[in-house]
């Protein structure tokens, strides 16, 4: 092949460089008008941030009402950040017509600041819990009081109701009106109304007020499952101080904060936003963003994350990142955007609960009216086991039981610094049977060196064969480009000028220097030019046995030598693939590496492997493993994103390319691959949590579906079984939260 093209680029071989996670769809600045072409209506971002919600379901209900909202084109609410995020036409109306249904549907909205951080919420105890409090006390009132006067007991029974039962029949209209007409306050209400027109008022008033503590502790569990979410986001101040071109400083918003600004952040101070270190070194605490305890030192030029904790010193950055798009920030979106992934299980009890009330609403009315108009029985009798039936029909425990219990499990992950982008995601996990694993920055540190050299041309020493490969690699950001002409570099080699550098996709690259064609590539690629040369073979060989990867270097088409480099493994690959092993997961690793490399390695992690591949190549091979159940792909570039999307499950490595970021369903952001086993049992457990919530919420409803038809059970023990159920499936998801592998 000659080298006649003029183009300027870098090579090729197993990894690429890092940038910043995806994005959210819809984007979330703060009122941030979009501009618009002639033949679409002016469009604007909105955000809220929404308090009340108590389970997955009210963000359902919220997304909606919302919908419905005349001028609305799209909206979501992310239950684990309460954040409601809308684009629609610019036009007041619409604002005011989203903040009333939403306050109908029985929801605040608290506006967020410029900064990007939420207002502080106005509650207080008393404002939280008022209503529950007062009605207890008025049922409590009128107990004592229908022991003195039992001819009044009715009367006061029902006044306490019917105060209590007001908001809960409003909230239910609203809800009715937009688009949710077999809520909970629905049934709620109609049984509550039905008792107190039974005359059964002591049971109507108690029922009522479990409703109320049912809601309650779903509140608090709704809390306790968004601890993880709220610590985060509270991680990055809402002000830093700005360095001046003059020197002076500045206190400023942080959202205002641009690239190439100049901070200073004080020790026991977190980062605002990802910063580059100016100040020669410094230590940083980043256990908040990837579960590491150990104080992490960077040098001048390194990258630091928003939310890392200073240690030891007054430092300076240089700001990297665009305001709302910090590490923090692209943690927070990737956290919403696995909670709009549900898991098929979970997709599966969404459709059920669709029929499932509707049916339960049309059997308890054929319970009320059949059995006394074909036998006649008793009216009072059978419309009360009906209004019983109407509370078991409530599908609250089976709604939650999957949200719940994955929206812990995510939480668990997150803070160990595994980002699973869903409940899909989650369940797929822990089904994994094979892992494979790109080799170059997954299984290795992704930073190789020269290790050893060998010239087979009398015309050229060591220095000689370096200086030619680093004139041609020079700019390349590939890992193992960089490591030659560090070396080079290192040994103050001068290099000359290449000019017509191209790169052979996925094989080597090549460049002109002095007039001559050099070429770099890998032995498959130059098998022609190694053959020629006499003891080539056997050297190249040998030095592969060692686990070198190697660079083959030629002049105008003749074996020049060759540079053997070698990455050296993390400090977990070994632990990683044992603990893979004891729980039943096999691994293989996939590489371009030539066979004898990639054994050496694999026999040093005692695991399979696959070797002399093309990018095209790991995806067949993904293809292949998944013939054996489902299959994971861990990897962290470009070449590793076609068989991270071919995988059951793609998993990039934290500190990869933007495109494996984008490709995979699950990130890892501490570049720990230990952690995968534990997150493949945490998958596990939660998918046995779930089997359980789904067990406890339809086992509780059938056993009290057939003692209410017989007359065993009565509306108290019909509310137990929904608010009960709902807490016991609750309490069971939250022990993820301490889930210990």
């Amino acid at each position: 092949m000659s080298c006649c093209s003029s183009k300027k680029s870098t090579c090729h071989y197993d990894s690429s460089p890092t940038r910043p996670a995806d994005e959210l769809p819809l984007e979330t600045g703060v009122n941030a008008t979009t501009a618009s072409d002639s033949t679409e209506p002016e469009t604007v971002m909105l955000q809220w941030t929404v308090r009340g919600m108590d389970c997955p379901g009210c963000a359902g209900k919220i997304e909606k009402a919302v919908s419905n909202v005349k001028g609305t084109l799209e909206a979501k609410v992310a239950f684990a950040t309460e954040r409601l995020l809308i684009k629609a036409v610019t036009d007041p109306a619409v604002e005011k017509n989203i903040k009333r249904v939403v306050k109908d549907a029985g929801f605040t909205l608290l506006e967020t600041s410029v900064s990007g951080q939420k207002e502080s919420s106005p509650d207080s105890f008393w404002q939280c819990y008022r209503s529950i409090i007062i009605f207890a006390l008025l049922v409590t009132a009128a107990a004592i009081a229908s022991k003195f006067w039992p001819d009044f007991d009715r009367l006061l029974f029902s006044g306490a109701t019917l105060w209590g039962l007001a908001p809960v029949v409003q909230k239910a209209w609203r809800l009715a009106r937009n688009g949710s007409p077999f809520s909970i306050e629905t049934l709620m209400a109609i049984a509550a109304m039905g008792a107190l027109f039974l005359g059964e008022t002591a049971e109507a008033a108690m029922v009522l007020l479990l409703f109320m503590l049912g809601e309650h502790l779903e509140a608090f569990a709704a809390g306790k499952a968004r601890q993880g979410v709220q610590k985060l986001m509270a991680l990055t101040p809402d002000k830093a101080i700005k360095i001046n071109q003059d020197g002076s400083r500045l206190e400023v918003l942080a959202a205002t904060l641009i690239p190439s600004d100049l901070i200073e952040v004080r020790p026991g101070e977190r980062l605002p936003v990802d910063g580059g270190l100016v100040t020669p070194s410094a230590s940083f605490d980043q256990s908040a963003l990837t579960g590491e305890s150990v104080p992490v030192e960077h040098e001048t030029g390194g990258k630091v994350l928003a939310g890392s904790l200073v240690v030891d010193k007054v430092v300076q950055l240089k700001v990297l990142s665009e305001p709302g798009d910090s590490a923090v920030d692209r943690i927070i979106r990737l956290i919403e955007e696995a909670e709009a992934s549900k898991a098929p299980i979970e997709r599966f009890i969404d459709r059920f609960s669709r029929w499932y009330t509707p049916a339960m609403i049309g059997l308890a009315i054929l319970i009320a009216v059949l059995p006394p108009l074909l036998m006649g029985l008793s009216w009072n009798e059978w419309i009360y086991k009906s209004l019983a039936l109407l509370l078991i029909g409530c599908p609250c425990a089976l709604v939650i039981s999957t949200p719940a219990a994955v929206t812990s499990a995510l939480a668990t992950a997150s803070r160990t610094g595994a980002l699973v982008k869903g409940g899909a995601a989650l369940e797929q996990l822990g089904k994994v049977k094979t892992i494979a694993f790109d080799k170059t920055g997954t299984l290795t540190q992704g930073k190789p060196q020269v290790r050893h050299t060998k010239v087979f041309n009398e015309r050229y020493d060591a220095s000689g064969l370096l200086a030619l490969a680093a004139a041609v690699e020079t700019g390349s950001t590939h890992p193992l480009a960089k490591a030659i002409c560090e070396e080079a570099s290192g040994r103050g080699i001068p290099i000359p000028e290449a000019d017509n550098i191209e790169v052979l996709a996925g094989l080597g690259v090549q460049g002109r220097v002095d007039e001559q064609c050099i070429q770099i590539g890998s032995p498959r690629h130059l098998e022609d030019s190694i053959k020629a040369q006499p003891g080539a073979q056997a050297a190249l060989v040998n030095l592969e046995q060692e686990g070198n990867t190697m660079a083959v270097v030629t002049v105008n088409g003749s074996l020049l030598g060759f540079i053997a480099l070698r990455d050296s493994l993390r400090d977990d690959a070994a632990k990683a693939i044992q603990a893979l092993k004891g729980i039943g997961i096999s691994s293989v690793m996939l590489t371009g590496d030539s066979p004898v490399a990639a054994a050496a390695i694999a026999r040093e992690l005692d695991m399979d492997y696959r070797a002399g591949l093309m990018p095209e190549d790991k995806s067949t091979a993904v293809v292949d493993l998944s013939r054996q159940g489902a299959v994971a792909m861990v990897g962290d570039g470009i070449n590793d994103a076609p068989a991270l999307k071919r995988a059951d499950i793609g998993i990039a490595m934290g500190e990869g390319t933007d495109v494996a970021l984008e490709t995979a369903d699950c990130a890892l952001t501490h570049n720990r691959i230990v952690e995968l086993a534990d997150l493949i049992k945490l998958s596990r457990a939660t998918l046995a949590n779930i089997r359980q919530n789904v067990t406890l919420a339809i086992g509780l409803k059938a056993i009290f579906l057939v003692t209410s038809i017989l007359g065993i059970t009565g509306l108290w023990m019909a509310i137990l079984a929904d608010t009960g159920a709902t807490a016991l499936v609750t309490a069971n998801a939250l022990r993820l939260l301490r889930h210990k592998s």
